[in-house]
């Protein structure tokens, strides 16, 4: 088994979320961003200055990407909606789909601008979700009967997703068209973890195709290889670490966010970084997201 590197980096933000999750970073204004999902939260925080802000939300965001300079793109529980980054203000753009009981989960952009969506049930109910496909306001199921969707995230080259049911617990790949992010084969296991407790949850790829998992449950981000092979482990301050990010003016940081979502008083005061959100202290070789297409 792969040793652990022990954590030498720093927390971002000391804020307990019950579910931080999709962490982002817009390299034209430094600013990474994340959610608290369940507690309708969007965090905002600029890196050289250290400013924070957080916003409430009027539903439960999980994923968000640049459009232009003025527009961010957020998926939630009630569909997709165009954010105005200076404003706020909100304005429903596409309905993923009809399901009240479902909410976002997971989610990337392609490099060509569609984005891979995942839903689920708001209590994981088995099989309640699916894994979607957006460009522009035209939505397309992917794969149906999903519990947990995470780990989307794409090659370098755009000719290749990755994804997961968590509950499953398998690290899918499928070939995809670079030119528009639909698959063109069908989905195999790349890797199926074992060895050490926990899940797979959020994933990014990094510029030499290396792919960044946190290990929900095992305190973890590990990395592989293209071909699946577990080559590191880095430690994480939290139990439950949930998604990675490459952030700075180089992309070679990598933020990562956590969660104290579903642990009693007793688990969070023995994980009391539960739901923080870190800098991992490593140098990676990142890259930033590409901007979603309208």
């Amino acid at each position: 088994m792969t040793d652990i590197v022990p954590f030498t980096g720093k927390t971002l933000c000391q804020v307990n979320s019950e579910l931080g999750e999709g962490p982002s970073y817009d390299p034209a204004t430094d600013t990474a961003w994340w959610f608290d999902i369940t507690g309708r939260k969007l965090h905002e925080l600029h890196l050289s200055s250290s400013t924070k802000r957080v916003h409430d939300l009027p539903f439960m965001g999980s994923v968000i990407a640049v459009i232009d300079p003025a527009r961010q793109l957020i998926a939630s529980d009630e569909g997709l909606f165009v954010r105005d980054t200076n404003s706020g203000k909100l304005e429903h753009l596409v309905t993923i789909e009809d399901k009240p009981g479902n909410r976002s989960n997971d989610g990337r952009v392609h490099q060509c601008g569609a984005l891979w969506i995942g839903t689920m049930g708001c209590r994981a109910e088995k099989d309640a979700g699916a894994i979607y496909h957006v460009a522009g306001s035209k939505v397309t199921r992917l794969y149906s009967n999903i519990s947990i969707p995470n780990s989307i995230c794409f090659s370098p080259d755009g000719a290749t997703a990755y994804f997961t049911d968590t509950t499953v617990n398998k690290l899918m790949r499928v070939e995809v068209d670079p030119g528009t992010g639909l698959p063109t084969g069908s989905p195999e296991v790349l890797s199926e973890p074992k060895g050490h407790p926990g899940g797979l949850d959020g994933s990014v790829c990094d510029a030499d195709g290396l792919i960044w998992n946190a290990r929900w449950g095992a305190a973890t981000v590990d990395v592989y290889r293209p071909d699946g092979t577990k080559v590191q482990r880095y430690a994480t301050p939290a139990t439950q670490a949930s998604c990675p990010a490459f952030i700075g003016a180089k992309a070679d940081r990598l933020l990562v966010t956590s969660a104290w979502q579903g642990m009693d008083e007793k688990a969070q005061a023995a994980d009391p970084d539960a739901g923080r959100t870190f800098e991992l202290g490593i140098t990676v070789k990142g890259r930033f997201e590409p901007a979603f297409r309208l």
